[in-house]
């Protein structure tokens, strides 16, 4: 078991407050997500329970966390480039000297292996770690914790850039775990699927304001109570507000009534005179504890989610018309030295929405890249493009309001703010240098040139994997609305199964239609 008490962390550089009065605590069976946008301080939370030693250079933290003697396993979100230089057996030895862990038996360590769909004799490799595809590493260092027997696991961000049949995987191993399992991850399908337990880490208030909840339930109910809990909020605060309206209007013709009235009383009618001052006072007092009210009124409902505005009229792509008619009989490597693919087609038509699934290192972000150059280029289409390396078609040396605003008129910066606003982003991020936002930030602007550009056709590698999975169903329902053709990579199973008309995979073999 792990307790964590009245929680505060604080950030040292802008002594920012993230986190603030968080208690919670880790039994057996628990299998715990944290949820919330990029910088909430969601891997921050993560590595302070393993090793707050890990975080003392950034934060500052008051409150008590209990580990008791529980041995901890914590899986990064991204490895060293000195662990990925090292080979996998070196790397095996080190991870066992580091955590303090013995593997003596080979038949565990084959069960765990096949399981997990690894070689048998994978933590004998003579390879480079590096040279693994992002879902093998996940893979090799699930089956790594798994063997360790800790008592609780931490996993931070495991599902980034992992194909579809390594996120079953990962489910799995949440799901059938013996051990408590907390973990971050952007992926809904895992977090629908996995997680017994929420804990949502938000900034309101331009990010002044931090709040947390813990909600011992599936991530479905806590959505459905949290937009029921919405739903009634604002239904209270607007017939309260309504209320008090009328009772204001009620008052200030009172008011009114009574001070023409004392503007108007003769001076041969003290008494009177005396009446109507009176009566004022009682007015006055009235109107004071109507301001009381107006202070005590519920509020409206505050989330972190951004409002994302719908596409530009007018993008509409006519039925039937030939996009692309592609023929490959070789896709290589970025670097050319190594075959990916061979002997394949892909003609697309508009206005499909056509995504294309595979297992890591297939080769999809380089035939989406091809496809990019394909259509980029073309005069009688319209086309955007956005890889998984945001830098690749943004100048982040821009400030988020320049990117958009690209005429510098006053009209066009209104707009662009507006459209920040809108997406959570504060006035600081929307004037700072646009490196500094997080990925999350990043895939958030990128989403706003697009809805700005007037695109009629969009070629997207990954867009959903650096945005919070709140964000998820107002993704999704932007691009099934888009009325434009769409071509794009993707491991998330719910814009998947929401957007996509056609569905191809790819391996060594060429591209396979699945429906």
């Amino acid at each position: 078991m792990i307790e964590i008490r009245n929680l505060t962390i604080n950030v040292i550089r802008d002594l920012r407050t993230i986190i603030e009065g968080l208690s919670f605590t880790i039994n057996k069976g628990d299998r715990t997500v944290i949820i919330g946008e990029e910088g909430n301080g969601k891997s921050t939370l993560l590595k302070l329970i393993y090793d707050e030693k890990l975080t003392e250079e950034y934060i500052s933290y008051e409150g008590s966390i209990n580990r008791g003697n529980a041995l901890i396993g914590y899986l990064p979100q991204e490895l060293s480039e000195e662990d990925k230089a090292l080979t996998i057996s070196e790397y095996v030895r080190k991870y066992q000297i580091k955590n303090n862990v013995r593997f003596n038996s080979p038949p565990e360590i084959a069960a765990a292996a096949q399981e997990l769909e690894l070689p048998s004799d994978i933590l004998s490799f003579e390879r480079p770690l590096g040279s693994l595809s992002g879902g093998e590493r996940v893979k090799l260092l699930l089956m790594l914790m798994q063997l360790s027997h800790y008592d609780i696991i931490l996993l931070d961000e495991p599902s980034n850039d992992i194909d579809i049949e390594t996120l079953e995987k990962l489910e799995d191993f949440i799901i059938n775990s013996t051990v408590p399992v907390m973990f971050v991850s952007h992926d809904e399908t895992l977090i629908r699927g996995a997680a017994n337990m929420i804990i949502h880490i938000e900034q309101l208030r331009d990010k002044t304001r931090p709040r947390s909840g813990v909600y011992r339930m599936t991530y479905d109910e806590y959505y459905e109570s949290r937009l029921l809990g919405m739903e009634n909020q604002a239904r209270v605060a607007g017939s309260e507000r309504k209320a008090l309206a009328k009772k204001q209007e009620r008052w200030q013709k009172i008011y009114n009534a009574v001070h023409f009235a004392q503007n108007n009383v003769l001076r041969a009618a003290p008494s009177t005179g005396r009446l109507l001052k009176k009566k004022m006072h009682s007015v006055k007092a009235q109107g004071r504890r109507i301001e009381k009210e107006r202070e005590n009124l519920t509020d409206f409902p505050e989330t972190e989610e951004a409002i994302l505005p719908d596409f530009k009229e007018n993008v509409a792509f006519p039925n039937g018309k030939v996009l692309l008619e592609l023929n490959l009989p070789l896709l290589l490597t970025p670097d050319g030295k190594r075959e990916l693919s061979r002997d394949f087609k892909l003609n697309l038509t508009g206005p499909k929405k056509t995504f294309i699934i595979g297992k890591n290192g297939c080769g999809k972000s380089t035939l989406i890249k091809i496809v990019a150059d394909e259509f980029l280029g073309r005069k009688d289409i319209k086309a955007a493009y956005m890889p998984q390396n945001y830098a690749d078609m943004l100048d982040l040396s821009l400030t988020p309001v320049d990117i958009l605003a690209e005429s510098g008129t006053k009209e066009d910066i209104t707009i662009a703010r507006t459209y920040l606003g809108a997406m959570k982003f504060t006035r600081n991020e929307m004037l700072h240098k646009a490196f500094e936002l997080s990925e999350g930030q990043k895939a958030k602007l990128y989403l706003i040139k697009i809805l700005l550009g007037g695109y009629n056709v969009l070629i997207l590698d990954e867009p959903t994997r650096n945005l919070s999975p709140l964000s998820g169903p107002s993704v999704r329902r932007l691009l099934s609305d888009f009325e434009g053709a769409i071509i794009a990579v993707s491991h998330d199973r719910m814009l998947i199964n929401e957007v996509a008309d056609t569905v191809f995979k790819l391996d060594e073999t060429g591209l396979t239609e699945i429906y």
